[in-house]
């Protein structure tokens, strides 16, 4: 047997170990250069402020437009008199059932009630008592157990029966759009209504609205 067959099978093996490493390389580098840059470089994600404008904006209801609108609503609903002369805490509900989008925006509803509700519960320092209304099911099962015996009665003891709601919040969003065929500028309107109905007369004791108008090039898709 030939001695430097050895060797040459081991520098036949590094000559190939050394041309496979060659082309991966090269598939390597042909991967990234066919890769769009802004994939290449990709930007970690950043905090925003929410009550600022942000990278991406449209002409549709913003962060910064529903803090606004609820810090707003807020200091004029608990400045009405019928809110704040009362001797016994009013009973409200704030939620989303009875708050309707016509808009071309597409937005949950939530978003805004929800910031209204708890901020109206956090301003208001015991002048409202907030209904969870959306959870009576779920009120309704809890109050069955304590009446069967599965439970005992808690320690604010049991009442006659859930409390009705002495007003109720609804509200409505409505929006005109106009785009340009010359600039292709698209323009909106919307319209932001709240009213404060009473429950036992169906007398609208509050009301109020928030309008945003804007215009823009390109808009951006509302999810």
């Amino acid at each position: 047997m030939d001695p430097f067959d050895g060797r040459r099978l081991i520098v036949r093996n590094s000559k190939t170990r050394g041309l496979m490493r060659g082309a991966m390389t090269a598939l390597l580098v042909a991967g990234l250069a066919a890769t769009p840059a802004h994939a290449q470089k990709r930007r970690k994600s950043a905090d925003l402020d929410a009550g600022m404008a942000g990278p991406v904006q449209g002409v549709g209801i913003e962060s910064r437009d529903l803090l606004s609108m609820a810090d707003q609503m807020v200091r004029d609903i608990l400045a009405q008199p019928v809110i704040a002369a009362r001797a016994t805490a009013p009973r409200v509900i704030v939620d989303s059932r009875y708050f309707t989008n016509e808009s071309s925006q597409r937005i949950n509803a939530n978003l805004i009630t929800d910031r209204l509700r708890t901020s109206l519960n956090r301003a208001s320092d015991g002048r409202l008592v907030f209904l969870a209304r959306q959870n009576a099911a779920m009120i309704e099962e809890e109050r069955a157990l304590k009446r069967e015996g599965v439970t005992d009665s808690g320690t604010a003891g049991m009442t006659q029966a859930q409390f009705g709601g002495d007003f109720r919040l609804t509200g409505n969003i409505a929006s005109q759009d106009a785009r340009s065929s010359r600039t292709g500028t698209i323009q909106r309107f919307t319209q932001i209504t709240f009213e404060l109905v009473d429950l036992e007369s169906g007398a609208i004791v509050w009301s109020n609205g928030y309008d945003i108008s804007r215009a823009a090039t390109d808009d951006v898709v509302y999810r």
